[in-house]
């Protein structure tokens, strides 16, 4: 029988990590590639389309890869406290991998902006929670000085041990396929995730000959930095994990775009909604920010802008739809109420 341990255990020599990392793990990564043929033909092209479903990590979502590897380097060094900013995800990760550990986690978010399922994961994981009158680049901010005075690790995506470990979902990607895709489709926030999976991508290429694929990085639009060109100071949308202003890894963002002949473009609201509901379709229940890659991906189809046809694309789902259920509930239809009593049932299913 195999018996998997991690990707730390499964991809250590291809991870930038100090001798000194002690290994801190909940089993993360090894998510599915989810074929979804139907949607692929709904977008209206002949084309091979996957999700990787990050959604199923230990936590619920991607950071979870990152998170292993930020906390396993600061164990070896003997922390005792980790603390970082967020819009709900990373604060579950850290909270979860910091308890884990038996380390204190402290965690800055901005004040009614992080959804209620996330705030319950790390509120679970025994955190401090600490909320913040400011946004989340206000929150970055404030952690990134204390870090700097206090013998505190941060484990934000500024953190370049995040980056070794997320760079993982790249391997799988490449293990499972044989290759890499034609086209990666992701969403973008803080911009962490887009450039770690490129300097994954990068690294399969140097070290298999694998290939490389061109990247396609969507933001909310009313949380679309990088596709502005400026910081935006009130970013606003339904997407929260993506609801950033200033990236802190806009920068290598933009350089992987740019090296893989990519692109990156603003999705509304609405379209991110809709793409959430398609996948709700498909059996995969991802949080709003996570239907973003896919939501881009079609925009562009629809646009003329890309051609799928005979391509190999993944888009990547960063989140599960347990993080943020407010949406669902909030536009749900209150259910059906019946007599108990099997005439009444077979009347109700004859509608």
């Amino acid at each position: 029988m195999t018996t998997y341990h991690g990707i730390l255990h499964r991809y250590r020599g291809l991870l930038d990590l100090p001798d000194h990392t002690q290994t801190v793990s909940l089993l993360e990564g090894n998510t599915p590639l989810i074929p979804v043929p139907r949607l692929a033909q709904e977008m209206g092209g002949r084309f091979e389309l996957y999700v990787k479903f990050e959604g199923l990590n230990p936590t619920g979502s991607f950071k979870d890869r990152g998170m292993t590897a930020a906390i396993s380097e600061a164990a070896g060094r003997g922390v005792h406290t980790v603390i970082c900013a967020s819009t709900g995800n990373t604060a579950a990760s850290a909270a979860a991998y910091a308890a884990r550990a038996g380390m204190r986690a402290v965690v800055l978010i901005p004040q009614g902006k992080v959804a209620a399922g996330k705030l319950a994961g790390a509120a679970a994981y025994g955190a401090q929670i600490i909320q913040v009158q400011g946004s989340f680049d206000d929150a970055l901010s404030m952690v990134v000085a204390i870090s700097q005075k206090l013998p505190i690790a941060l484990v934000n995506s500024l953190n370049p041990f995040r980056l070794e470990g997320q760079k993982t979902a790249a391997f799988e990607i490449s293990d499972t396929l044989g290759n890499s895709p034609d086209w990666l489709c992701l969403p973008v926030g803080n911009a962490g995730n887009i450039t770690a999976y490129w300097m994954g991508f990068r690294q399969y290429h140097h070290l298999k000959s694998a290939g490389l694929p061109r990247i396609l990085g969507a933001q909310a639009a009313g949380a679309a930095p990088l596709v502005l060109g400026h910081p935006v100071e009130h970013p606003e949308t339904v997407a929260t994990a993506i609801r950033i202003g200033r990236p802190a890894r806009g920068e290598q963002a933009l350089e992987a775009i740019e090296q893989s002949q990519g692109r990156i473009l603003a999705v509304s609201d609405e379209d991110i909604l809709a793409m959430q509901r398609r996948l709700a379709g498909e059996g995969i229940w991802v949080e709003p920010a996570s239907a973003a890659g896919l939501a881009g991906l079609e925009v562009e189809i629809r646009a003329g802008r890309l051609d799928p046809s005979g391509l190999r694309i993944v888009a990547v789902c960063t989140g599960h739809g347990l993080k943020d259920p407010e949406i669902i509930t909030q536009r749900m239809r209150a259910p059906q109420v019946l007599p108990s009593d099997v005439k009444a049932l077979e009347a109700a299913l004859a509608q």
